[in-house]
């Protein structure tokens, strides 16, 4: 064999023996082995294949995030007075009126009473009470007109002769929901003992000002935010739940994205839909793997995922024999990759039910063949940088 045809071979023969390249190699990121050979480090990150019973599970957990599984047993509370509300009381006397009436003469010369009384409209204070002359401290914060109503009678009672209450809201204050985002106008939409929805908190705003197939509605109750395409609620009436005082609802327009990385037709971050998009469409979005570059072995998606999808009966990685515990981010979320080998064909249809989420990374590793040409580039053009300079000697 001469120079030259050792000096190819070798690096052929050299490659072809090793699971991973040189660190001096230029690379897009780990290969295949690297990916999966991580997972016997300490702190190991699942690398999960994805299959059929796989994808059921995650969209399982992504229908447990529904407004409907999740606040499916919240009914409208009914209005109830709060501090900062303005109340007004009216009190009806039978005749002849003792305590509120006022003696006035008829067109025959008799007397009659005048028997209802109005009362300056009153803001209820920071303690919850309102002042009722002859009823005193009276606390309503937390109670319905109806039932402040029945209180006050009883408090009247032997005072007034058979009296009867009536107490308006004039303000609400308290019973609000706070309407932001790609709406027409923001606004806080008082709430009724009628029990609005998410869509009448939408409607009182004017409408969404993008096209409904890209908003997103958030429901923000008690520290917890849920969020769903707004063409689901509008398509799924169980989705349309009734809104609490206190609820921040807003519209986003195309909130979501993943990012393209490695041996990808395209390496970008993409948005896409609120209504979200699977596997087969993300693929065809960032154009496909390069088919002279990338390895059908190793598609991965890299994401966050909620505990229950890794540890529910079934799942990979639970309950195996000396399994170490799985890590988690601050927020409860357990890091995970699933991979992908397209050169099943059945994971074209997998991929068909995958869903993707929000923030998602899809890497496509480089084929050994790539990393070998790579090689053989840099070896080729340090040859000819060798010749050129002998031949500058001579």
């Amino acid at each position: 064999m001469n120079r030259a045809g050792f000096l190819i071979s070798f690096p052929i023969l050299f490659l072809s023996g090793c699971s991973t390249y040189p660190a001096w190699l230029p690379t897009a990121g780990p290969s295949v082995e690297q990916v999966v050979e991580q997972e016997k480090i300490e702190s190991p990150i699942p690398v999960v294949e994805l299959d059929d019973a796989v994808a059921r599970r995650v969209l399982a957990a992504q229908r447990a995030d529904s407004f409907a599984e999740s606040l499916s047993g919240q009914a409208p509370p009914g209005y109830v007075v709060g501090a900062g509300d303005v109340l007004e009381v009216s009190v009806w006397e039978a005749p002849p009126a003792a305590l509120f009436g006022v003696a006035a003469a008829d067109a025959r010369g008799g007397l009659t009473t005048t028997r209802q009384t109005s009362f300056p409209e009153q803001i209820v204070n920071v303690e919850g009470v309102i002042n009722v002359p002859f009823a005193g401290t009276v606390p309503v914060a937390g109670k319905t007109p109806q039932q402040i109503e029945a209180d006050l009678v009883q408090r009247l009672k032997g005072k007034a002769n058979q009296p009867q209450v009536l107490v308006r809201v004039i303000h609400n204050a308290t019973s609000n929901v706070t309407v932001v985002g790609e709406v027409t106008a923001s606004t806080r939409m008082p709430l009724t003992a009628r029990g609005e929805r998410l869509l009448d908190a939408v409607a009182v705003a004017g409408g969404v000002r993008q096209p409904v197939g890209k908003i997103t509605l958030q429901l923000s109750r008690a520290g917890k935010v849920m969020a769903m395409p707004l063409d689901k609620v509008i398509q799924d009436p169980k989705q349309n739940v009734y809104l609490l005082p206190g609820d921040v609802v807003t519209a986003l327009f195309q909130p979501l994205s993943f990012t393209a990385l490695g041996a990808t037709g395209r390496n970008e971050e993409v948005n896409f839909e609120a209504q979200g998009i699977t596997l087969a469409q993300a693929l065809g979005r960032m154009a496909g793997v390069r088919d002279n570059q990338a390895d059908a072995r190793g598609v991965f998606i890299f994401r966050f995922e909620e505990p229950g999808v890794l540890t529910s009966p079934g799942a990979p990685h639970t309950g195996e024999a000396g399994a170490k515990p799985l890590p988690q981010t601050p927020e409860g979320k357990v890091p995970v990759v699933y991979r992908v080998d397209l050169r099943d064909p059945r994971a074209f249809l997998v991929a068909q039910n995958f869903p993707m989420r929000d923030k998602d990374v899809v890497y496509v590793a480089n084929a050994p063949a790539a990393e070998l040409q790579k090689f053989l580039n840099i070896l080729t053009a340090s040859l000819f940088s060798v010749n050129n300079l002998v031949n500058l000697g001579r």
